[in-house]
């Protein structure tokens, strides 16, 4: 496997140490993150003259001359597939993507094709400069299989620490549309007395908890409030329907993102998303409150009626800021559709 020197002049006033030096004055066009640094410093891949620099405390002056030895970008295991993608934007360092319901992001042993990794290593080719050493997209969040909407994905070292670090610290802006049973409303009596919800100015319901692995099943997520990641929901009534009124469209934004989290706080407000197949249960419509036809929409709907509709972040090179809207999918428009069918 071929490698890339890369010399790095250290300018004024270094940090003291020499992984803090290198993060400050790597060339950007090297594309090495802080991570990236860290693990070649360990493996023996840094070196000033004839001297091997292992210790990232090391220290280093000004105008010493740093080498490092990086290995072009391996090939990974995974297949890349011709699969069709809708690209919202892309440039050399990353890509936002509107991922269809049933595509699962990231392989695993159930589902080792098909997925978007699958996809973007066909689509972005050459272009990818290698994520942690290897030729492959970076995944800084995902979403559901069954849920719509926005991603955006690293192809760059640098695009991935960059955009890990705001997801950490959840500076990033992500709003979904959800179609829930009931309204979240204030004035209902029963949240008053649901542990964890409240009320800001707006009619905005807040949801506070912590979430972890269900005790039983493995595969769900479940409220708890000693144990587990600390996790924000808000919600906000978009439009409701039925008379009187049985389901609602609203908006979540997220102040954390934790696994299933707006299905699992929407469902312990007790405002289950349509159509869920884990946590939502098929709650039964009123044929007084609604038409025929949304009845039977909300009935049939095939996955959690979720759709990842704005993401907004700092371009993590450029750091111009950006923000990108997807429409409502077609599944979801003709559900709302069906709901403001006059009886």
């Amino acid at each position: 496997m071929g490698e890339t020197l890369v010399t790095v002049i250290i300018a004024a006033d270094p940090p003291p140490r020499l992984d803090k030096a290198l993060a400050r004055d790597v060339p950007e066009e090297a594309s090495l993150s802080r991570t990236r640094l860290a693990k070649l410093i360990a493996e023996g891949k840094v070196s000033r003259g004839a001297e091997v620099l292992t210790d990232p405390k090391a220290k280093v002056a000004e105008n010493d001359e740093i080498a490092i030895q990086v290995e072009a970008a391996a090939e990974v295991d995974t297949v890349a597939e011709d699969i069709p993608l809708e690209i919202i934007y892309e440039d050399d360092d990353l890509i936002v993507v509107n991922k269809p319901a049933g595509m699962v992001v990231h392989p695993a042993p159930g589902s080792p094709s098909g997925t978007l990794v699958n996809a973007l290593l066909h689509h972005c080719g050459d272009t990818l400069s290698g994520i942690g050493g290897e030729k492959r997209p970076g995944i800084v969040h995902r979403i559901d299989k069954e849920t719509s909407g926005l991603l955006v994905v690293a192809k760059s070292d640098r695009a991935h620490h960059g955009l890990a670090a705001q997801f950490e610290d959840h500076s990033v802006e992500r709003v979904y549309s959800a179609v829930v049973y009931g309204v979240p409303d204030s004035n209902e009596p029963r949240l008053k007395g649901v542990k964890g919800v409240s009320f800001e100015p707006g009619n905005i319901i807040k949801i506070t908890s912590f979430l972890g692995r269900h005790k039983t099943d493995r595969q769900r997520q479940a409220v708890s409030f000693n144990t587990g990641r600390h996790a924000v929901t808000r919600a906000r009534v978009v439009e409701t329907f039925g008379t009187p009124v049985c389901a609602t469209l609203v908006d979540c934004w997220l102040e954390t993102g934790r696994t299933h989290q707006i299905r699992v706080h929407m469902t312990h407000a007790g405002h289950a998303l349509i159509g869920d197949p884990v946590y939502g249960g098929r709650r039964k419509l009123s044929p007084k409150a609604l038409s025929l036809a949304g009845i039977e929409a909300a009935a049939n709907f095939p996955r959690q009626a979720l759709h990842a509709r704005i993401l907004g972040f700092i371009h993590p090179v450029t750091e111009e800021e950006m923000s990108f809207e997807a429409p409502l999918p077609d599944d979801m428009v003709s559900l709302l559709d069906a709901l403001r069918t006059k009886k």
